[in-house]
């Protein structure tokens, strides 16, 4: 049995608190202790548990595989506890720092839009944004909710489906008026084909060969973009023809900024959108969980 004078939740918190800043130094300033305190408290804790968690002869916070366990466990265990005293408050609201990774065609046209109401609904939720359109690690970030396009990869993390949307090769006007209208995927070689700088799922463009088959045209360019509104943007300048989801491109359609080519041929694939995110202790935390419904709720990806 453990003994009752050992305060093992706070010393977790401040193991978790080390791992998250980076260091010792910053962890000791978060909870007004001497960076020394800090290392004491730690120390004592691996001579608790009879296991080294941190390696010290490197200049950077590295884990070992027992320190790593410890933390992600550590992570569950105090947001149960976190989750526990905020329902057992009667009438508390949802609270906390909410981090929220997004990529940038949905974070600039879709989220950030709303974001306003949802702010308005939970005052007291403080909402971190980062947009990429890179696939970032939710545990290195320690981000709550990251908002993906695209078939998800197999990972310990939960997803929920926002919608999904209909992929289209466009070109502005100037641009086809300039260099022809592609009648066939042949016709591509002779066009730059914005392509992005990242891997992604799908290698190519694909297009209905006319025999009941794919063929799939590679996009090269001169011009290699981080993510899918930096696309958008040099297609409408002009630079080339892109590969976007119909809901990022629908206005500049509606409007002609963008004219679809080779729809004819488009086989109709779509790019799932959806919100990925971790379940703690089989738990979600309130924040997560009325951000995920009003995102479904207000915010739609058609």
């Amino acid at each position: 049995m453990a003994r009752m004078d050992v305060n093992r939740s706070g010393e977790m918190e401040v193991f978790v608190r080390v791992v998250e800043l980076g260091g010792f130094s910053a962890a000791a300033r978060a909870f007004r202790m001497t960076p020394s305190a800090v290392s004491k408290l730690v120390a004592r804790l691996e001579k608790r548990l009879g296991a080294r968690l941190v390696n010290r002869s490197t200049r950077k916070l590295q884990l070992t595989a027992e320190g790593t366990a410890f933390f992600e466990h550590g992570l569950r265990i105090l947001a149960d506890m976190d989750t526990a005293e905020r329902e057992a408050s009667v009438g508390s609201a949802p609270r906390g720092r909410l981090r929220v990774n997004v990529n940038v065609p949905f974070g600039l046209h879709r989220l950030l839009p709303a974001l306003p109401g949802f702010l308005a609904k939970h005052p007291e939720i403080q909402v971190d944004v980062a947009l990429t359109d890179a696939v970032v690690d939710l545990f290195e970030q320690r981000a709550d909710v990251a908002i993906r396009t695209g078939a998800l990869r197999e990972s310990r993390l939960v997803a929920r489906k926002l919608g999904e949307s209909r992929m289209v090769v466009v070109g502005a006007p100037a641009y086809l008026k300039e260099h022809g209208t592609p009648r066939n995927p042949a016709d591509l070689a002779k066009h730059n084909r914005l392509a992005f700088c990242f891997a992604r799922t799908a290698s190519g463009w694909p297009f209905r060969d006319g025999a009941g088959g794919i063929t799939v045209v590679p996009p090269v360019g001169n011009v290699l973009v981080s993510d899918g509104e930096a696309m958008r943007q040099l297609a409408l300048a002009g630079a080339g023809l892109a590969r976007l989801s119909a809901s990022h491109i629908g206005p500049d359609v509606e409007a002609g900024r963008l004219v679809p080519v080779l729809e004819a041929l488009n086989p109709g694939d779509t790019e799932p959108v959806h919100a990925v995110f971790v379940r703690q202790g089989g738990h979600l935390p309130a924040r997560v969980r009325v951000f995920l419904d009003y995102v479904v709720e207000n915010v739609k990806w058609t």
